[in-house]
């Protein structure tokens, strides 16, 4: 079988996926809140470089014991919006050896859009840790994508559970969208998405 595993370091959380013959077998999540305090200084705190550093080192691990011939591994908007970003890959490749790639916003939405839709249009909302992504296909076409430093894990850091302040925030941070082109199908992905949905449903 070709097996291979990706994983996506979040601001969040770090999250791993492993593949066999093209078949999801498991995915499994770690919390580690890499971004934590962002909103309130440009740098991860080291305390957070270390323990996501450590879950992402135990996720290739258990990869590579697991045979996988290829191991991707990405990170978003903490790693990307961050002074010290790059000391945050030096100290995962230190670990396991793993190359992080580290993604722009808009290639983060490409890769929200390819992953929940593959080629169909539609919309997608993906609301991070540190960042929220919007991106709309019509008639096969992108029409638009966009991505703002803003998601909840800094809302968190800034606001707190006082809503006021979330609303105000967040009134202030989607102007940044700007216009957005109406389609018929949009979808929320991600951890936040799921969260929500499961607090509605009750679960």
């Amino acid at each position: 079988m070709k097996k291979f595993a990706v994983i996506d370091i979040g601001s969040n959380s770090v999250r791993l996926m492993f593949v066999a013959d093209g078949k999801v077998l498991y995915k499994a999540l770690d919390t580690t809140r890499l971004g934590e305090g962002l909103a309130d200084a440009p740098h991860l705190k080291p305390a957070a470089i270390e323990r996501t550093a450590r879950a992402v080192a135990a996720f290739y691990q258990r990869a590579m014991s697991e045979g996988a011939e290829t191991i991707r591994v990405f990170a978003t908007a903490a790693v990307r919006s961050s002074e010290n970003g790059a000391e945050f890959c030096a100290a995962v490749n230190a670990l396991c050896g793993a190359t992080v790639h580290v993604v722009s916003g808009e290639e983060e939405a490409e890769l929200g859009i390819l992953g929940a839709l593959s080629y169909r249009d539609g919309a997608i909302i993906d609301i991070g840790g540190a960042s929220t992504e919007i991106i709309v296909r019509k008639g096969g076409e992108i029409l638009y994508k966009r991505s703002i430093d803003v998601g909840v894990v800094r809302l968190y850091d800034r606001c707190g559970r006082e809503k006021a302040c979330l609303e105000e925030y967040c009134k202030e941070a989607v102007i940044q969208f700007g216009e957005v082109p109406l389609v018929t199908d949009f979808y929320a992905i991600g951890g936040t998405a799921t969260t929500l949905a499961s607090l509605i449903l009750g679960q």
